[in-house]
């Protein structure tokens, strides 16, 4: 049972995420491809819990064997002992008891294998409640200041990093500093630790040792609230949510209608709301289903234009829109973002050549850290990233 409760999940997830792209599998015709991956899921789910049944199933007769043969015992000594040997009445006594005893074990049986299976459910549950929590949101007499971080210094500190207790290391003693209104490409192979630096940043996971100094401040020491307040992400999937335009740009309710039209203006989106019925009132659906990719992605940037922290992190924030809206991205972050600390997290190496530092990364080290053009005039780690991105585009085309 507790590996019939692993293998519901992945059907489940699977099930939801193909309701949500049916439209897209229809269009390539993939559809028997998804149902006989479904299939799959469902018959490993299914082996599971057929061989917990039969296993049962397989206990109850054996106890009701046993029992009858006890019975079918009892009876023939009742008949073939010679007369007078048992008291009167004995024998009917013998043979009820006998199947009331047969009836209690295959229930008793039965009752208590449905509980030991059911009671992984309770297990599960109580690994839930004793999960850690957070760290709070706000410590008590050691907020930052208002103007925190004023420059927007990011300096790392033999940072190590763990998801689990028992796990290996994933970053393994990052030390180096990302100067003030410098930009910083990170880029590395697959599972190089590019996308669990950034989790450190935002403290989705703390660290098993080292810290993380922004201006000089410890961000491990000051609450969640008050660091993620201040810094800034666009995400590679953009995220909206139900509700109207005016909550998808401010969610807090910080800022004024006229600020709102401002940060639109700016990301291009303005025209497009001012023609709607409902201006910043106007409904967007669940994910931004009712907007394209490109626009969701300005939204984003509208977010960040809004809040203008100090630091600035693009996880590859340009990899699902066209090129057009991939210019217009890049100029307002260039025009707008000109005097904070940019982060790129590039899975594709253009991306960062023209960032003022690139940190390349390995196995959860870090192998170098300078100017693209250094790294790229001898032989280091970037270049031949760069070289290897080169050629299998090449070969992509041919």
């Amino acid at each position: 049972m507790r590996i019939n409760g692993t293998t519901k999940a992945p059907m489940m997830n699977y099930a939801s995420e193909t309701s949500l792209g049916v439209a897209t599998i229809r269009a390539f015709n993939m559809q028997y491809r998804f149902f006989k991956d479904y299939l799959r899921l469902v018959d490993t789910d299914a082996n599971t819990f057929i061989f917990s049944n039969a296993t049962l199933e397989w206990l109850v007769l054996r106890i009701e064997a046993y029992s009858n043969l006890t019975l079918f015992t009892t009876g023939l000594l009742m008949v073939f002992l010679p007369k007078g040997c048992v008291p009167s009445g004995f024998v009917g006594l013998s043979l009820s008891y006998a199947l009331t005893l047969t009836g209690t074990q295959v229930f008793l049986t039965r009752s208590y294998c449905n509980l030991a299976n059911y009671i992984i459910s309770v297990e599960r549950i109580k690994q839930f409640m004793y999960i850690p929590s957070e760290p709070p949101a706000i410590v008590e007499n050691n907020s930052p200041p208002l103007s925190w971080p004023s420059k927007g210094n990011i300096d790392f500190q033999d940072l190590k990093l763990r998801y689990r207790p028992n796990a290996p290391l994933v970053l393994k003693g990052i030390t180096c500093t990302f100067k003030e209104r410098t930009k910083v490409g990170i880029v590395g192979r697959t599972g190089s630790g590019k996308t669990t630096l950034i989790t450190a940043l935002f403290r989705l996971v703390e660290p098993a040792n080292g810290r993380i100094l922004i201006d000089g401040l410890d961000i491990y020491s000051i609450g969640l609230k008050d660091l993620r307040m201040k810094l800034s992400v666009i995400p590679q999937e953009p995220t909206l949510f139900k509700g109207s335009i005016r909550t998808n740009l401010d969610p807090l309710e910080l800022h004024s209608d006229d600020e709102i039209w401002k940060a639109l203006e700016k990301c291009q989106l303005k025209s497009t709301i001012r023609n709607l019925p409902n201006l910043l009132d106007s409904s967007v659906n669940d994910e931004g289903e009712n907007w394209s990719a490109g626009q969701r992605q300005l939204f984003c940037l509208g977010r960040v234009l809004l809040m203008r922290n100090k630091i600035l992190v693009l996880d590859e924030a340009t990899a699902s829109i066209d090129s057009t809206t991939d210019a217009v991205l890049q100029r307002i972050i260039r025009e707008e973002f000109s005097t904070c600390t940019v982060i790129t997290v590039a899975h594709r190496v253009p991306t960062v050549i023209d960032s003022d530092k690139v940190m390349v990364l390995s196995f959860g080290k870090m192998v170098e850290y300078d100017e693209p053009s250094k790294l790229m005039a001898t032989d280091s780690f970037f270049s031949k990233l760069v070289a290897e991105y080169w050629s299998s585009c090449k070969r992509n085309f041919a």
